[in-house]
């Protein structure tokens, strides 16, 4: 009897047929054809034409008498095997014994039949090919999986992170199920370390961080919210480091919550962030040093207008007072208060000066940078009583007013530091252009600065001259030797420089 092709089977096969018997083929095929397949189908009867048909295209069926001259099913299934196929394979032959055909199911056969007794032939490969079929979704699925974890595996080794999968169990608390390869690198230890002790991870971090970490578990467990938690730990080989640990959260069937995410190490960042905060703190505190010295110079110059120009002109009135109440008297008197009057009036004179000068050194418009230095150089001799030297090669150098100003203010913040600090006894300057650089060196034979001192948080004076030379774009180099003295260098480019000079002489009316 007929039967009539299943819904969830193909209606087109491709039966390969191992059969030296051209009736015994057609036989078979015709249940096919009167179940409803449509068949294509080839016959071959020797292990070369079986090769050749392999070759040729891919079979859905295999169906294979059982003995054949020179050739039988056992010599076939050896040859699918060689091949690794999988191939549903039927034995169909009229006489085999039940040893035999165990035999060839041990082989790799899938199933054998009688000729004489064909009614299971039908159910039999409808089986096979559907168990072909999941057998061939299996592999497909497993391949598929295989591929996806070797994605992650690769994804996890190139990233310079921890990928990692932490649960929280009431037997060990939490505990490390997976971890990327970086954790040897990030964490000092290898990922079976820090899986096999449900410990080792809280044993790393510092005791001032471990209660944030176990609080921020806690409100991500409570709050089903994500992790996100910043702290140090201490490696193994006792590198201290700040990692970030980002988690999402899921629950299990169980309600065991599950973290998956990445830890990362943001040392560098935090080091430039704490590097960023004691600057503002520097700024902060150059700022209040600048507003102090601002204070102090407005001091200085106060006292100088009230003790000598303020004392110069109540003496002058003095000696004016005394003129005028003496003027019938004997010249000689006279002459000696005009003299003192006049004495009086040319310090007052020297004082203004000397105040303008320190204030806004009208000579920096007036003759230029060199003249300026000389000057100020004559006014720090004149008042400490160090010589200061001054060699200049280059009396033409042209710059804009801002940066003349600004060379001219490092030089008074170098002179204002050898005199507070140096205890020198000279003081050498030089001036000069080389190439396309403007060359300022000041040396002295004091004392010299210590190396820890060169950064002291409170050096302003050095600092200032520091942000002074970065502002120009210039280098500043410090040389000191213990009592050998100081040498201090400014390198300042002067492409730039005199661009700016010639253009604002072009736009000068």
């Amino acid at each position: 009897m007929s039967q009539a092709r299943p819904a969830d089977q193909p209606d087109s096969l491709a039966i390969l047929m191992i059969e030296d018997n051209e009736d015994d083929a057609l036989l078979l095929l015709r249940r096919f054809k009167v179940a409803g397949y449509r068949v294509d189908s080839e016959r071959v009867f020797t292990a070369a034409t079986m090769r050749s048909a392999l070759d040729q295209r891919e079979w859905d069926l295999i169906i294979s008498d059982h003995s054949m001259p020179g050739f039988d099913a056992l010599a076939a299934l050896d040859i699918i095997k060689a091949r690794g196929l999988d191939v549903p394979f039927i034995i169909a032959s009229g006489h085999i014994d039940e040893d035999t055909a165990i035999s060839a199911m041990r082989a790799g056969a899938h199933d054998y039949l009688n000729k004489n007794n064909l009614e299971r032939l039908l159910p039999a490969i409808e089986r096979e090919l559907r168990e072909a079929r999941n057998r061939r979704e299996r592999r497909q699925a497993l391949a598929t999986l295989q591929e996806s974890e070797a994605r992650l595996r690769s994804l996890a080794a190139s990233t310079p992170g921890v990928i990692f999968q932490m649960r929280r169990c009431p037997e060990c608390g939490l505990r490390f199920t997976y971890a990327s390869d970086a954790c040897e690198m990030l964490l000092g230890l290898g990922p079976e370390a820090l899986m096999a002790d449900a410990k080792r991870f809280s044993s790393l971090l510092l005791d001032t961080d471990r209660g944030g970490f176990t609080a921020a578990v806690e409100e991500s467990a409570r709050e089903g919210v994500k992790l996100n938690w910043e702290g140090r730990i201490v490696t193994p080989q006792q590198d201290i480091k700040w990692i970030n640990l980002r988690a999402s959260l899921r629950t299990q069937e169980n309600g065991r919550p599950v973290w998956e995410g990445v830890m990362w190490n943001i040392t560098h960042s935090k080091r430039v962030e704490e590097e960023l905060r004691a600057s503002q703190r520097q700024l902060a505190a150059l700022s209040n040093h600048l507003q102090h010295v601002k204070e102090e110079e407005r001091e200085r110059i106060a006292r100088d207008v009230h003790d000598v120009l303020g004392g110069d002109l109540v003496a002058m009135k003095f000696e004016t007072a005394l003129l005028a109440s003496r003027l019938d008297g004997p010249r000689e008197g006279i002459e000696a208060r005009v003299k003192s009057i006049s004495a009086l009036v040319d310090e007052a004179i020297a004082t203004v000066s000397r105040v303008t000068r320190e204030l806004r050194p009208g000579i920096l418009r007036d003759f230029g940078l060199a003249a300026a230095i000389e000057g100020q150089a004559e006014d720090f001799s004149g008042r400490t009583g160090t010589p200061c030297e001054v060699l200049c090669s280059d009396y033409d150098i042209e710059l804009p007013d801002e940066t003349s100003i600004a060379v001219f203010r490092i030089f008074q913040e170098a002179l204002t530091n050898i005199s507070k600090h140096a205890g020198a006894s000279r003081v050498d300057v030089r001036l000069m252009q080389e190439g396309d650089e403007l060359l300022l060196e000041i040396s002295d034979d004091g004392k010299g600065i210590a190396p820890k001192d060169l950064n002291k948080p409170k050096s302003f004076g050095l600092r200032g001259i520091r942000e002074r030379i970065a502002s120009l774009g210039g280098t500043l180099s410090l040389d000191s030797a213990g009592k050998r003295g100081t040498h201090l260098q400014l390198r300042l480019p002067l492409g730039d420089q005199q661009h700016k000079t010639n253009t604002q002489s072009e736009v000068r009316p």
